[in-house]
């Protein structure tokens, strides 16, 4: 076989070939894995874009396989996770041959806590409803039964549930190693899985709570892998911003009351009268959402005033929190949940200081308020996350982080450093894996330089060695790492800068391949007249009217995409009210009347309905052939103009020098616009016409370089011609 066996592995007489029914050689497909290959070789950072059809996963996976060396592979979604640790990666691996073992990890609430369940059911009173009884039952039928805990593998309950948030963990309430059930723990087992595969299938969200010590990941994973893949990349930006900022919610609190008061009267009801000293906390906690008015609303922290009634609400929220430390600090000694109690009275305490401090000039961050119909979240969040991406991507390790240091939290340095050091040891101590090695050191230094999320019971003395190993960090040499971001939609016309700026990604080397697929023979682009601007009151029911004649001409087998859940709403009334009194046999799915997954089943088997869905449905569906289309999409996605976050970006983007709306704000609308238009042709047979219903994309300066920047589709303003082109399908 030649050196370099890309060429051959992709051809039309190769094993992928033989492996897969349909397959066909493309040359946007082998020079995408060159590419790859030669960033895992060199251990270089590559941001590659692919369009719809280039074949993208398999174009990452077959170097990466080939060139051996352990390997995350990231996703954007569990269930993109799902489909690439279940179908995609078997069948690479089976038709290359390539001996490898594989594993999925999925963060800790996804697999059942045997702790919890215990105490789930010892206070089963305690359930709020007949149906959460009856998913215990079947629970704890799954349970003795499942080798994974995974609760997706449970079928009789579903995923959302209110029952698993009482017998999983949270990385709050996990007892690490002082756990009863520790050797039974299905998510270190998970951990330790992950630890002797070859390759990792995680999630992005799972991948930086892991990188920001949030206790989702395996402290070796990070250090030991030579190569990550970030597929669905576009979506890392408002990851990171989540993971690397920190929030406080009335839920965390309520969550804090409710298990205070079961585990404090089971297990010190001696020690207090727990319903009066919960009584203050609960209260305050409920009277955060009382500050503002019954609208959902994001707000920053300065637009506030400082005659705000939150401030002092926040006031007697920390007042009622001292006084529960002061108890649970005489009473952790008694067992692992109450200790556990405590650590999540002063991490509270310590985030709510933390928000009200000053924020610090050298790295901008904003702290504002997100009131919501579950509550109220305190969010602190950094306005941009490039610097300390560049860093933990680069290996600079921890000293320079812009997370909280021991400085700034002096009681969460032991904390982190003791639970890096207990799960080491976890590991090392297993069958299936190999002792910590010379990487583990690595991630130890950058737990101890955590916010105080570690789940871990206090044993200062691993602070000293793991502060060692900060210094040790200093000097290390940087580790070799290959790092591969991907994804259909990263650039806007061949222009990466938006993407590679947000995550301080500018070594990196950038290529794009468009996609394969005849756009012009296969698609339309249709922008019909005479709609009112997006601002109008009236757009929506605009919008379905101007979309009617091509549902009706297309038979249905309609995605509807709008920017917000009202604009869902009020669509999918007035389809389903049109369609009843015309007697169109049309059925309309609405998001939200069900799981994403079988609404998507039931659009499928229907053959004739109109999905109506939000942000959720632009990206991550796949659906072939004739049973999709027509997709319309109500107006251009920018990003609403109530972010707090995004008007600080803007205004410091302004403040120096830059034009934030064309250099901001229309990037990020092609990117989304993009995938949005991508759920329209999925294959080299599919045909459809892509409706967007936003005359801006015309009549405004910048609408050129948006559809400039989707896939070259036949353009027209003709209803009729539209028509004509839909009733051939």
């Amino acid at each position: 076989m030649d050196p370099n066996p890309l060429n051959e592995l992709f051809s039309a007489a190769g094993p992928l070939a033989r492996a897969f029914d349909g397959y066909c050689e493309r040359r946007e497909q082998i020079e995408m894995a060159q590419a790859v290959q030669a960033a895992i070789r060199d251990a270089r950072t590559v941001v590659l874009e692919a369009g719809t059809g280039v074949g993208k996963t398999a174009a990452y996976l077959v170097p990466a396989l080939i060139e051996g060396g352990k390997v995350i592979v990231s996703t954007g979604t569990k269930a993109l996770q799902d489909q690439l640790f279940h179908r995609d990666l078997p069948a690479v691996r089976d038709a290359l041959g390539v001996p490898v073992k594989v594993a999925l990890l999925k963060g800790r609430s996804n697999y059942l806590c045997w702790h919890h369940l215990d105490r789930t059911n010892q206070d089963a009173t305690l359930l709020g409803s007949k149906q959460e009884v009856r998913d215990l039952g079947l629970i704890n039928r799954f349970a003795p039964l499942s080798a994974h805990g995974d609760k997706a593998e449970c079928p009789t309950v579903p995923e959302h549930a209110a029952i698993w948030a009482r017998v999983t963990s949270t990385r709050e309430n996990c007892l690490g190693s002082d756990c009863p059930r520790f050797a039974d723990c299905f998510v270190v087992k998970a951990r330790r899985e992950a630890q002797d595969a070859d390759v990792v299938v995680v999630n992005h969200h799972l991948f930086f709570a892991d990188l920001m010590l949030r206790e989702e990941g395996v402290p070796e994973l990070l250090p030991n892998a030579q190569t990550i893949v970030f597929d669905e990349a576009h979506q890392l930006p408002d990851t990171a911003t989540l993971f690397f900022g920190e929030s406080v919610s009335t839920a965390q609190v309520l969550d804090l009351v409710r298990d205070t008061l079961a585990i404090g009267q089971a297990q010190a009801r001696d020690a207090a009268q727990w319903n009066e000293l919960l009584a203050p906390v609960e209260r305050a906690a409920r009277d955060l959402s009382l500050c503002f008015g019954p609208q959902m609303q994001r707000t920053a922290l300065p637009q506030l005033g400082d005659d705000h009634l939150l401030r002092p609400t926040v006031d007697l929220l920390q007042e009622a929190l001292y006084a529960l430390r002061e108890v649970l600090d005489h009473q952790s000694e008694r067992g692992p949940d109450l200790a556990n109690l405590l650590r999540r009275t002063e991490q509270l305490i310590q985030r709510l200081a933390a928000w009200g401090a000053p924020e610090r000039a050298h790295e901008p961050e904003l702290c504002w308020v997100d009131v919501g119909s579950h509550g109220v979240q305190l969010h602190r969040t950094p306005i941009s996350v490039a610097d300390v991406f560049r860093r933990q991507r680069l290996g600079l390790g921890a000293q320079t982080s812009t997370r909280a240091t021991a400085q700034d939290a002096p009681d969460s340095t032991a904390e982190d450093a003791s639970h890096a050091a207990e799960m080491v040891q976890a590991f090392a101590a297993t069958d299936e894996g190999d002792p910590a090695d010379d990487g583990s050191d690595d991630l130890q230094a950058l737990m101890a330089g955590g916010d105080g999320d570690g789940d871990g019971a206090k044993h200062p003395g691993h602070a000293a060695a793991d502060a060692e190993a900060d210094e040790d960090e200093d000097t290390a040499t940087p580790p070799r790492r290959a790092w591969v971001f991907t994804s259909a939609t990263l650039a806007v016309k061949n222009d990466f800068s938006h993407f590679t700026e947000a995550l301080g990604l500018e070594d990196a080397e950038c290529a794009a391949w468009s996609s394969p697929y005849d756009y012009p023979a296969q698609a339309m682009l249709y922008v019909p007249q005479g709609l009112p601007l997006p601002s109008d009151a009236g757009h929506t029911e605009a919008v379905v009217d101007a979309a009617l004649p091509l549902i009706r001409a297309n038979r249905g087998r309609t995605f509807v995409l709008c920017t917000s859940l009202r604009a869902v709403a009020r669509a999918a009334d007035r389809l389903k009210q049109i369609f009843q009194e015309a007697g169109d046999p049309f059925p309309v799915l609405q998001q939200g009347d069900a799981p994403r997954p079988t609404l998507l089943d039931d659009f499928r088997r229907a053959g004739n309905a109109v999905l109506v869905g939000s942000h959720s449905f632009w990206e991550g569906i796949d659906v072939k052939g004739d049973a999709l289309t027509l997709v319309v999409i109500d107006k251009l996605p920018f990003a609403p103009p109530d972010d707090p976050v995004l008007a600080k970006r803007l205004e410091l983007l302004g403040q120096s020098g830059g034009n934030p709306f064309m250099q901001h704000q229309v990037p990020q609308a092609i990117i989304a616009l993009k995938q949005g238009a991508g759920r329209l042709i999925r294959s080299e047979t599919d045909h459809g016409v892509l409706m967007i219903c936003d005359t801006r994309l015309i009549d405004k300066p910048y609408g050129r370089r948006i559809w400039q920047s989707l896939p070259p589709m036949k353009r027209t303003r003709s209803q009729d011609e539209v028509v004509a082109f839909l009733e051939t399908l």
